[in-house]
């Protein structure tokens, strides 16, 4: 029998070995599980794609794993046990039970891992903004193990504070505070509603602010609408307008004063320049 013959012949026990048997694997909505057989890795489609944790799974073909059934506690520490752990940050939630995480230690991480990133970490288990975790690395993806213990569990709760309150990363004074969790800070505070909501307004209303200071004017006040503000603004000369504008281009939608359907020539600049030079009987 050939080399060759022998090696078909194998590789044909080995897949039907693989059929016959059930195997441990952490799981993603919509993700793939892997096994490993005689040194060979076997990547599965996980069905239901919906599930989400560590469970048993059975191979119904080449491309298809079925999951059977949830996975023993004690049978997730072995298979963990056996990878490389990590200690990160938690920083912001991205679906699921994955989390975006960073480093606790920049150097450990560029030694271990050749470069230090924000990286996700799945199926983490009851985690918040913040918060030190253990996470092992299996080659493709990090794994939630456990609580970080040795973090300080009150320099976690005093960043969150901060965060609830958003306050700047460049401001953020706590003792204990590092780098990394600044920058994770930095993450789990660019990720919040809030904080994007406040984001988006402080650049709204800087967009406006610029464009009437350029032409000489001055902004009190706006409101949001939906594909426009009302702004209320200054002349040079200290009079009061209110004119509707358009949100995507700054145009003129209504001056606030007839302008003979000519509104829409205008932007909030130019508007500026108009009312400057109106007859004062207008």
């Amino acid at each position: 029998m050939t080399d060759a013959r022998r090696l078909i012949e194998e590789l044909a026990r080995q897949e039907k070995e693989l059929y016959r048997r059930t195997f441990l694997a952490p799981c993603v909505r919509g993700g793939q599980v892997r096994t490993r057989l005689a040194g060979l890795i076997h990547t599965f489609t996980a069905n239901p794609a919906n599930r989400e944790g560590w469970g048993i799974f059975h191979p119904r073909d080449a491309v298809t794993a079925d999951w059977i059934t949830v996975a023993e506690p004690e049978q997730i520490a072995a298979y963990l046990g056996l990878l490389p752990a990590m200690r990160w940050y938690l920083a912001l939630r991205l679906r699921g039970r994955t989390w975006l995480a960073y480093p606790f230690n920049e150097g450990d991480a560029r030694q271990r891992l050749g470069r230090c990133q924000p990286m996700p970490v799945h199926l983490v288990e009851r985690g918040q903004a913040l918060e030190g975790v253990i996470a092992r690395w299996d080659g493709t993806a990090f794994w939630f193990d456990a609580l970080d213990r040795r973090a300080d569990p009150q320099l976690a709760d005093q960043a969150r504070e901060s965060l609830r309150a958003f306050r700047s990363p460049e401001t953020l004074r706590l003792p204990g505070l590092t780098p990394e969790l600044r920058v994770a800070y930095t993450l789990a505070l660019k990720g919040t509603a809030g904080y994007r909501a406040r984001r988006t307004a402080h650049d709204d209303r800087e967009r406006l602010r610029r464009a009437l200071d350029m032409a000489g004017g001055r902004l009190r006040d706006y409101r949001e609408h939906d594909d426009y503000w009302l702004v209320e603004w200054l002349s040079a000369k200290g009079e009061r307008h209110t004119s509707a504008i358009a949100k995507r281009d700054l145009t003129v939608i209504s001056a606030g004063i007839c302008l003979d359907g000519e509104d829409r020539r205008f932007d909030l600049q130019s508007l500026v320049g108009v009312m400057e030079q109106r007859p004062d009987w207008m």
